[in-house]
């Protein structure tokens, strides 16, 4: 009895009593975050596929695959080398996958290609998210948060398609922001091994400025980030010289990985086509300011779907992120002063759920506290506050650099990269009281926006800001996906196109100012091709004409000489420099042609005259010689100069500037 006594007496184990989030099961946990994860991507899918379409711009895209999948280049026009295409690797990735045997119109492949990446990118930055939050928090429900302000919006579903290179950006994005907090991982002895080489990761931020110039900024501070987080000397530096070899190798590695592609494609650039930039950027002035317009444009994207709402919620997650994390902060240093108070190694990361040791949750953006020599506790801190404050940054950067150069002409389409950015870290927040209210305020703000907030069909003012996706969709069909859905409008263009083609006249297709007819005129004997199409839409014009005809861009995107010109209008982004006609028929048509009602004789022979004198001659030949070692080279040694020449684009100006 008495052995039974004291067998009884024994101390029998207990379950932990630990409170779960939610009171789950972890393995329902992890279904709750997939099921989120995989919820947000849907949703893109859905909506993305429901608004499918395409614009005049992407039949630019098109056309220049067309032409590489013919065997004539990267070229718009044969015999001319004029780069249109401002995304560079979207334009080689269609022209591979059109190389497939059963695909016949890029166009389609755009739209579904489009639709994939965008996708791609969405999962991929909210699986980098959650990454983020397992640094710290190995455990617990997430909330989508951050992604909730973008899948309500018009634009976010517009732009899945459009044919352009907007879903490569979303996807080189999020795929970018997944291999910084994969780097960031590696940092952590428990973090898991098999992870993406770093020099891979530098080559996919060096990738950047190929996707859209305009995203270099934010591949130098991925590449910059990467380095203050994974940089050899660690912290514990190799004073040695062997050490110091070391770090300059591999930071040299990275470089190299990162600029290997880019640097090599601007060389071919600037050789081949004789510029530094895609003729799109010579158009727009990228470099140029315009404020006021820029403002006028933000604001027409944010102020459609009431974002200020979603925005302030975000902005109070930050602030009570911040105030919680400095509270952990502190008490942690009561802790380590007072050894016997310590409660555990949870400290400050158990506090939130959220990365709080980045200096307070990366001071929420902020900056790293520790100087000189730190300890492994301090560089965890640092790494955190690059690793948030890099896309954080990256955003501003896009925000600042879209509102300078005066936005765009599409409603949001420039705006939702800057967005993306600057919501990466919170597209997921750990579960928790103060989190689920948030959550729940802008579930409500979704839901509201998706039943009844549009954008308008266009913005009063000085200046064209429309809803593109609304325009096209009214005039095409709710689904224009193919090349013939733009090419069987009737249009005047069309008609005297095709008309030329079938008499076999060797005619260019003159558009004229405001729509006043549509002359043919006979083309020069040196003007290679069937015909010629002078056009302001000149995607529609790519896609009527045939491969081997000329199709003339009449704003300067795909136009060898209009780029160049001076702007001299603003009413409309990226179209700041229509193309006088005298310039078409001085290059194209023959001394003594007669000249059409509406185009003044004068400035034909002024534009005849100017293209003899000055740089014009050399700036032609550039593009229209053939290519040969020697052009090649001259192109190459002579882009700068050519990149930043400008004439004035009355001819009558031009000639008394050029011809002294």
């Amino acid at each position: 009895m008495d052995d039974l006594a004291r067998t009884e007496e024994l101390p029998v184990p207990q379950p932990t009593r630990a409170a779960r989030p939610f009171g789950l099961p972890g393995t329902l946990v992890q279904r709750w975050n997939a099921l989120a994860i995989t919820a947000c991507g849907a949703t893109v899918l859905v909506l993305g596929h429901r608004h499918r379409w395409t614009n005049d711009d992407a039949l630019i895209y098109t056309r220049a695959v067309r032409q590489i999948l013919a065997g004539n280049g990267p070229v718009f026009n044969v015999g001319e080398r004029a780069e249109s295409s401002t995304g560079t690797l979207w334009q080689w990735l269609l022209a591979a996958g059109g190389a497939v045997p059963g695909i016949t119109d890029p166009l389609r492949l755009a739209v579904a290609l489009g639709l994939v990446l965008t996708v791609a990118g969405y999962l991929l930055a909210l699986d980098g998210t959650r990454r983020l939050i397992r640094l710290h928090r190995p455990s617990g429900a997430l909330l989508p948060f951050g992604v909730l302000l973008l899948l309500p919006l018009c634009a976010t579903w517009d732009y899945a398609t459009s044919g352009l290179e907007t879903g490569l950006s979303f996807a080189w994005l999020g795929g970018s922001w997944w291999l910084l907090v994969r780097a960031r991982a590696g940092l952590d002895d428990t973090a898991v091994r098999r992870r993406p080489p770093l020099a891979l990761t530098a080559f996919v931020f060096g990738l950047a400025p190929l996707v859209r110039p305009d995203l270099a900024p934010a591949g130098l501070l991925f590449l910059a980030a990467l380095w203050l987080m994974r940089r050899p000397a660690g912290p514990s530096p190799d004073p040695s010289a062997a050490g110091r070899g070391r770090t300059a190798r591999t930071a040299l590695g990275w470089i190299c990985a990162a600029g290997a592609l880019p640097v090599g494609y601007e060389i071919f650039r600037a050789g081949y086509y004789g510029v530094l930039v895609p003729l799109p950027a010579l158009a727009k002035e990228a470099a140029g300011t315009q404020w006021g317009y820029g403002w006028d444009y933000l604001l027409n994207t944010l102020l459609p779907y009431a974002l200020w709402i979603p925005l302030t919620l975000v902005a109070a997650h930050v602030f009570h992120t911040v105030r919680t994390a400095r509270a952990a902060r502190t008490a942690g240093t009561a802790r380590s002063a007072h050894p016997a108070r310590r409660t555990g190694a949870a400290g400050e990361a158990g506090a939130t759920g959220y990365p709080s040791t980045a200096g307070e949750a990366g001071a929420a953006l902020g900056l790293p506290a520790a100087a000189g020599r730190r300890g492994p506790r301090d560089a965890a801190r640092h790494a955190d506050a690059v690793l948030i404050a890099a896309p954080v940054v990256a955003g501003l950067l896009s925000a600042f650099f879209v509102v300078k150069i005066g936005g765009d002409f599409m409603h949001g389409r420039m705006v939702l990269p800057a967005l993306f950015l600057l919501l990466l870290p919170l597209f997921l927040i750990p579960y928790g009281r103060a989190g689920a209210l948030l959550t729940v305020a802008v579930t409500v703000w979704g839901a509201v926006c998706l039943a009844l907030l549009r954008p308008p069909l266009d913005m009063p003012g000085r200046r064209i800001v429309y809803d593109s996706h609304t325009v096209y969709a009214r005039s095409l069909g709710a689904h224009p996906v193919t090349q013939s859905a733009h090419t069987e409008r009737p249009r005047p263009f069309t008609s005297a196109v095709r008309r030329t083609l079938h008499d076999g006249t060797r005619g260019l297709v003159l558009r004229l100012p405001n729509d006043k007819g549509y002359p043919v005129l006979p083309l020069a004997p040196h003007v290679p091709g069937p015909a010629a199409g002078a056009e302001a839409r000149l995607g529609n014009a790519g896609a009527v004409l045939p491969l081997d005809a000329r199709a003339v861009d009449l704003l300067g995107l795909a136009n060898p000489l209009g780029a160049h010109t001076l702007p001299t209008h603003d009413r409309k982004a990226g179209h700041e420099k229509p193309l006088d006609r005298a310039w078409v028929l001085a290059d194209l048509t023959a001394p003594g042609t007669p000249v059409p009602y509406g185009v003044d004789p004068r400035r034909v022979a002024a534009a005849r005259h100017a293209l003899t004198c000055g740089p014009l001659p050399e700036l032609l030949a550039s593009v229209r010689e053939p290519m040969s070692p020697g052009r090649f080279v001259d192109n190459l040694t002579g882009a700068w100069e050519r990149t930043r020449l400008r004439i004035p684009a009355d001819p009558l100006e031009a000639e008394r500037a050029l011809c002294r």
